[in-house]
C-alpha cells in the first residue's frame, strides 16, 4: 500500500507523479474498443487527416483514465472508501498518438466526514504533454476522494 491517509494530505501540497506514459495507437484502440466508443476523429486516419486536427486523437476519456491511474500510488492506493466525483473536466490541448504526459495532483480542500471516522479529499488533477517543448496543459479535472484515516488516529 502507498497510498496516503486523509491526515498526510496537505492543503495546498503538489504532487508530482514520477510515472510517465507515452500513448500508443494501440492504448487508444483498445480504449475506444472497451468502451465502443467507434468516433472516426479518434480510429480513422484518412477521417482524421480532413479535420483542423490533421490526425488521429487520443480519446479525451482515456487520457483522463490514464492520469487517474498515474495518480493512485501516491495518492489512494489501498486508503480510499470511494471516489466521489470527478468534476471541472477540461481538455484544452489534444493528445495524439506518441505523446509522452506526466501528472500532478494538487491537494484543494480536505474535511473530515460528519462522522470524523473518515475524509473527504478534493485534488486538482493537471495532465502535461512532455514531448512539446511548452508542456502544454492537455487534461485538467477536480477528483475528490473518500479516504481512511490512519487507524491509530481514531
Amino acid at each position: 500500500m502507498t497510498g496516503r491517509y486523509y491526515e498526510e494530505f496537505e492543503v495546498g501540497e503538489t504532487i508530482e507523479h514520477d510515472k510517465r506514459r507515452t500513448v500508443s495507437e494501440a492504448d487508444n484502440q483498445t480504449f475506444c474498443d472497451m468502451t465502443m466508443n467507434q468516433q472516426p476523429l479518434h480510429l480513422d486516419a484518412e477521417f482524421a487527416a480532413e479535420t483542423d486536427f490533421g490526425e488521429r486523437l487520443v480519446n479525451g476519456l482515456y487520457t483522463m483514465s490514464l492520469a487517474v491511474g498515474i495518480t493512485i500510488p501516491d495518492t489512494t492506493d489501498g486508503t480510499i472508501v470511494a471516489n466521489l466525483s470527478y468534476d471541472d473536466i477540461e481538455h484544452p490541448e489534444p493528445v495524439f498518438h506518441g505523446d509522452t504526459i506526466r501528472v500532478q495532483s494538487t491537494v484543494m480542500d480536505k474535511r473530515e466526514t460528519s462522522d470524523g471516522e473518515r475524509g473527504i479529499v478534493t485534488m486538482r488533477v493537471e495532465v502535461f504533454k512532455m514531448n512539446d517543448p511548452e508542456e502544454p496543459l492537455v487534461c485538467s479535472f477536480e477528483r475528490t476522494a473518500l479516504s481512511l484515516k490512519r487507524p491509530d488516529s481514531q
